[in-house]
């Protein structure tokens, strides 16, 4: 991802360096030195993380500018969506063909090589629109993760859903 190597030094020693100390009955313990680095729950991780997933949207654009993969036209304008972040919760949008999955699951391979963050593609869905279930089936056995289908809910919210209904 090409960092500045004087920025990756200054992540290292924050995380190298750094001494902790231990609340017992609301009274600090002698400090001591963390020797294992970052931990999940580190106040530091969420920065980190956002500063390494900012590469993916252009590593992203950067293959629709040059047809590698191919998004979703909506609207008169020439709007291409190709994808969309939430946290760290993305959905990734494009033409049903087989060469464009394979193409979009080869950026998430090479992001992973250059972030070393990887896709859990276990807790990943594909979601096939007016495409005949079997053939989503087939995909999704191609990409190792599972089928999904309409309606489901994203962040709480139904897509899919009849939202003439007042449940939904």
């Amino acid at each position: 991802m090409r960092f500045p190597e004087k920025w990756c030094n200054w992540v290292y020693n924050i995380l190298s360096t750094t001494r902790s100390s231990i609340l017992v009955n609301g009274s600090p313990t002698f400090e001591f030195q963390c020797h294992k680095s970052m931990r999940q729950g580190d106040p530091i991780a969420p920065f980190l993380f956002i500063m390494v997933m900012e590469a993916f949207p252009v590593m992203l654009n950067r293959a629709l500018a040059f047809s590698i993969i191919k998004g979703v036209d909506i609207g008169n304008d020439g709007l291409l969506l190709s994808h969309m972040l939430y946290a760290d919760d993305y959905v990734l949008v494009g033409e049903w063909e087989s060469d464009n999955l394979k193409n979009i699951t080869g950026i998430l391979r090479v992001f992973n090589l250059c972030s070393g963050l990887k896709i859990h593609l276990g807790k990943s869905n594909l979601f096939g629109i007016g495409v005949d279930e079997t053939e989503v089936t087939d995909m999704a056995r191609v990409v190792n993760c599972s089928t999904g289908f309409l309606p489901f809910k994203h962040l709480g919210i139904w897509i899919g859903a009849n939202m003439n209904k007042v449940a939904n």
